[in-house]
């Protein structure tokens, strides 16, 4: 969307979608709409989604806006994309979970999410293999793309639901052989005096540790390779403000992640800083770094009187040095701002998804543990700070 609402082109992406899933349980929740209206709304959105072609279940990553058609994202990637899929997915079983009524629209809402949650062929995306998950198929170019999907990056919750499908499940070698690089996600280096247990040096952009945490709760969550994945996410944006902390003016506030920019949408990182502040990427942290979230969407808010504020909020990005503002809304960046500024609030999105069958099965199948959601523990607020 543009700053005043309007559509900029007819391109729709399917993880969008699903932070749009998400952003429309919270809205029911804070009563800006009744149930039904949100029920309604979820209901045009799945019939949309059921009408659209898909590649042994996975949607893929963008379609046309009008009539859903496939719209290829890059070379060899014209089919399924099964990380797109996997963000859509998580938010269709936190429909499912919110929307519980026996009314005959709910009803018909739950069998809607069944049809594309469990018809998604996670297996068919190891190619048969013992090894990784892959990214792409396409009905033409089959696994040319070939990209597996390692960690660390946005995909953990993929692999939590390919391990708890009830019907296309994925060996647990997968996840330690493919995501976990048979222990070589590890980290454990001190980046501006904070030590990440996982991933790349500094983290990466911090959509990595909103995307699947969105959904999956991380406070006290732990495996084989990391023993609180909360530290993860604290770290990550930790590492991310103090390094935007030397680098831009406290006015600017801080926060580097994949956004638009002046010339298309850019990917930016303490190791890839391209001088452009994305605003989702503080405001989507605050379950995590509360105290400089809030300083941070106070200084969006009041930045150079008030440039960065469009019909739908803060507009996505911004370039301190030069005063370029984007023109545009992405779902992907605004979806989780939503999302984690309630599950800041009151764990609402997260006690969806970590309570539903399919999830708690495929993180025991992982090797996971919670005391959280195995004793019914109710959610605690972050308190940590930098």
């Amino acid at each position: 969307m543009s700053s005043d609402g309007e559509p900029i082109h007819e391109v729709t992406s399917i993880s969008g979608v699903g932070f749009g899933f998400l952003a429309l349980i919270v809205g029911v929740h804070r009563s800006w709409i009744t149930r039904q209206e949100g029920i309604d709304r979820a209901n045009r959105m799945l019939r949309s989604l059921l009408a659209m072609k898909r590649f042994h279940g996975a949607f893929p990553h963008f379609v046309q806006t009008s009539g859903g058609k496939t719209i290829p994202f890059a070379k060899f990637d014209d089919g399924g994309d099964l990380v797109e899929t996997a963000l859509l997915v998580q938010a269709l079983i936190c429909t499912r979970e919110f929307f519980g009524e026996p009314t005959p629209s709910a009803i018909g809402l739950r069998q809607s999410v069944a049809a594309i949650v469990d018809t998604v062929e996670w297996d068919w995306f190891t190619q048969g293999k013992p090894g990784p998950l892959f990214w792409h198929w396409s009905p033409r170019f089959g696994w040319a793309k070939n990209l597996p999907i390692v960690g660390w990056n946005e995909a953990l919750v993929c692999y939590v639901l390919a391990a708890g499908s009830a019907k296309h499940s994925i060996d647990p070698a997968s996840y330690h052989i493919g995501w976990a690089r048979n222990g070589d996600i590890r980290n454990g280096a001190s980046y501006l005096g904070v030590r990440l247990p996982l991933g790349q040096p500094f983290g990466g952009p911090l959509f990595l540790s909103h995307y699947s945490f969105c959904t999956i709760d991380p406070h006290g969550l732990r495996d084989a390779y990391c023993q609180d994945y909360v530290e993860q996410a604290h770290a990550h944006s930790v590492i991310n403000y103090r390094y935007c902390s030397n680098r831009y003016a406290p006015a600017d506030g801080w926060g580097l992640s994949a956004c638009d920019g002046p010339k298309g949408y850019i990917v930016n990182s303490p190791t890839e800083d391209h001088g452009i502040i994305a605003t989702t990427a503080a405001l989507s942290s605050m379950p995590f770094l509360p105290a400089r979230s809030k300083q941070a969407a106070m200084s969006f808010l009041q930045w150079r009187e008030g440039r960065l504020m469009g019909r739908f909020g803060l507009m996505d990005s911004f370039e301190p040095s030069t005063g370029w503002v984007s023109k545009t809304h992405l779902a992907i960046n605004q979806g989780p701002v939503v999302a984690m500024m309630e599950n800041y609030r009151s764990g609402l999105i997260w006690d969806l998804f970590m309570n539903a069958a399919e999830v708690r099965s495929g993180l025991t199948r992982l090797g996971f543990q919670t005391e959280r959601y195995s004793n019914g523990a109710d959610m605690q607020e972050t308190q940590q700070s930098p």
